[in-house]
C-alpha cells in the first residue's frame, strides 16, 4: 500500500496525461474503440492472473536466493512494468500501480515484504505527503478560495454522514463513533487513482480534475486537526459522561477492599471469595461494571482515589487493601495515602513493571507485585522443561531464580531516586551492575544445584 500510494501520487502529481515521462509505446492508439477496450480489459485480467499465478514462483526463488533486498527490488520492477503496461494499452499509469498493490497485497509473501518494506515506511510516507503538499495548486488555492474551501467543507461533512451512520447500524460506542467519523472523512489517496483515470481517459475535463486534487489534497492536511479537535472537544464529554455517574453507596463492611477489577483485580477477587473470603471491590470502568454485574459479581462503582469513597468502603477499619488498577500514576497516588493517613492497613500494589517496583518501594509499600513477572517465571519454567529438564527441577530453578531476583531488587532499591529518569540514576546503574556482576556466578551455581548437575555450557 506505501508502494502504491508513493508511486500513484507521484505520478498523478506530476505527470499530467501519463505521456510526459518518454512512454511513447501505445498499443490501442490506431484501434477502434472497441478493440481498445478489449485490449484494456486483456491486460488488466493478464495482470491479475499472472499475479495470481507467477509472483509464487518469482518470490519462491527470490526466497531461496536468501537476500532480502530483492524482495524490494523485485516488487519495485513490478510496480513500475505494471504501470508501464497500464500506459501503453492507453489506461493510467496510477491504475497500475493499484493493481500492482492488490497483486501483492494478495501474495502469500506479503508478510515477507511488509516486514522489508517497514524500515522505509517512515521514508515512503514522508515521500508520499511531500509530493501531496507539492501537488497543491497555490495559484488556483487563491483564485477559487471559497469554492475550494466550500467544496472540502461538503464532500467531507458528506462523507461524515454516511461514516456516523454506519457506525451507529453496527453499533459502535459513542466515543469510537466520532474517533471513526473524524479519521476517515477525509477524501482518500485513492481518488488520486480516479481522477488520473478520468483524464487519462478525457471522462473529466482538466479544470475540474485540478479543483478536485486540491480538494483530495486539502482534506488530507486538515485532517491531524480534525485528532485534535477530538481529543480536545469531543472526547471530554464523553468522559465528563462516565465521570458524571455518580458513585454507588457502599452497603458492605468488609475488611478487605480491591481498587480496580480488571485483568489483575478481577483474578484476585475470584480467588478470595473461593476462599471463603468477602472484599469489597471498587471500579471506575462503567461499562465493564454493567458487564461483570450480569455475571453476578459485586462491584461498586467510583473513583478509589477519592477519600470519601475509600471512607465509605471501610479504609478506616480494612485490614488489607489491594492496589490493583492499571494506571500507574493513579496508583501511586493511593498507595501514597494509604501510607500516610492509615498505615495500619496493610497493602499489596500492583506495579506496571520493574521501574514501578521502586518507585513503590520509595513511597513505603512493601507488599509489590509486578504484573507480568510471574506468568514470565512460568514461561520460564516451561523453557526448561522444554529443553528436557525434569519439571521437577525446572520448578527448583524457577524458584532459585525467584528468590535471587527478589533479594537483588531489594538490595537495590535504597539507591534508586524517584526525582530522576531511569537513565540519569548513575548511582542506581551502578549499584544494578556490581549487584550482578557480584551474583552473577553465584546464581550460574544455585540454578545448576537445582537442575541436579555441574554443566558448565
Amino acid at each position: 500500500e506505501l508502494l502504491e500510494m508513493t508511486t500513484t501520487y507521484t505520478a498523478d502529481g506530476h505527470s499530467g496525461d501519463g505521456d510526459s515521462h518518454g512512454i511513447n509505446i501505445n498499443f490501442v492508439e490506431n484501434l477502434v474503440g472497441w478493440q481498445a477496450a478489449l485490449v484494456s480489459v486483456g491486460a488488466i485480467a493478464a495482470v491479475i492472473l499472472s499475479g495470481n499465478y507467477l509472483t509464487r514462483p518469482i518470490f519462491r526463488f527470490i526466497a531461496m536466493a536468501n537476500m532480502r533486498e530483492l524482495y524490494i527490488a523485485v516488487s519495485l520492477f513490478l510496480m513500475v512494468s505494471i504501470a508501464m503496461l497500464m500506459t501503453a494499452v492507453g489506461l493510467s499509469p496510477a491504475l497500475g500501480t493499484f493493481l500492482a498493490g492488490v497483486v501483492l497485497a494478495n501474495s502469500e509473501y506479503r508478510h515477507q515484504l511488509e516486514a522489508d518494506i517497514d524500515p522505509m515506511k517512515g521514508m515512503l510516507l514522508g515521500l508520499f505527503f511531500m509530493t501531496v503538499g507539492a501537488g497543491i495548486n497555490f495559484v488556483l488555492l487563491a483564485e477559487q478560495p471559497f469554492v475550494i474551501l466550500g467544496l472540502v467543507v461538503f464532500f467531507m461533512t458528506v462523507k461524515a454522514i454516511v461514516l456516523y451512520g454506519l457506525a451507529s447500524v453496527f453499533k459502535i460506542r459513542a466515543g469510537q463513533k466520532w474517533l471513526m467519523t473524524l479519521g476517515l472523512c477525509q477524501l482518500g489517496e485513492f481518488g488520486f487513482v480516479l481522477l488520473s483515470f478520468s483524464q487519462t481517459e478525457g471522462i473529466l475535463p482538466k479544470s475540474i480534475i485540478d479543483v478536485m486534487l486540491l480538494v483530495i489534497a486539502i482534506s488530507m492536511l486538515v485532517t491531524p486537526f480534525l485528532f485534535i479537535f477530538r481529543e480536545k472537544v469531543i472526547a471530554p464529554l464523553y468522559d465528563k459522561t462516565e465521570i458524571a455517574r455518580e458513585a454507588d453507596t457502599i452497603d458492605e463492611d468488609n475488611n478487605i477492599i480491591i481498587a480496580g477489577r480488571g485483568r489483575v483485580g478481577g483474578i484476585v477477587d475470584r480467588m478470595l471469595r473461593a476462599a471463603g473470603y468477602k472484599p469489597t471491590v471498587i471500579d471506575f470502568n462503567s461499562s465493564h461494571i454493567d458487564l461483570t454485574r450480569k455475571f453476578g459479581f459485586q462491584t461498586y462503582f467510583g473513583d478509589a482515589t477519592r477519600q470519601d469513597l475509600l471512607h465509605a468502603a471501610g479504609v478506616e477499619t480494612a485490614k488489607l487493601f489491594i492496589i490493583a488498577i492499571d494506571d500507574k500514576t493513579q496508583i501511586n497516588e493511593l498507595a501514597r495515602y494509604l501510607v500516610k493517613h492509615h498505615p495500619n492497613v496493610t497493602v499489596i500494589a500492583r506495579a506496571t513493571d520493574r521501574v514501578h517496583v521502586y518507585e513503590l518501594w520509595s513511597i513505603g509499600i512493601r507488599q509489590i507485585v509486578r504484573e507480568t513477572y510471574d506468568s514470565s517465571l512460568r514461561m520460564g519454567r516451561t523453557a526448561f522443561e522444554a529443553l528436557g529438564v525434569p519439571p521437577e527441577a525446572a520448578n527448583d530453578m524457577k524458584m532459585v531464580f525467584d528468590e535471587t531476583d527478589r533479594a537483588r531488587m531489594i538490595d537495590v532499591a535504597g539507591s534508586y531516586d524517584v526525582n530522576k529518569p531511569v537513565y540519569e540514576n548513575q548511582e542506581f546503574i551502578r549499584h544494578v551492575r556490581e549487584s550482578l556482576e557480584e551474583h552473577e556466578a553465584e546464581l550460574f551455581k544455585k540454578m545448576s544445584d537445582a537442575r541436579g548437575d555441574t554443566k558448565q555450557d
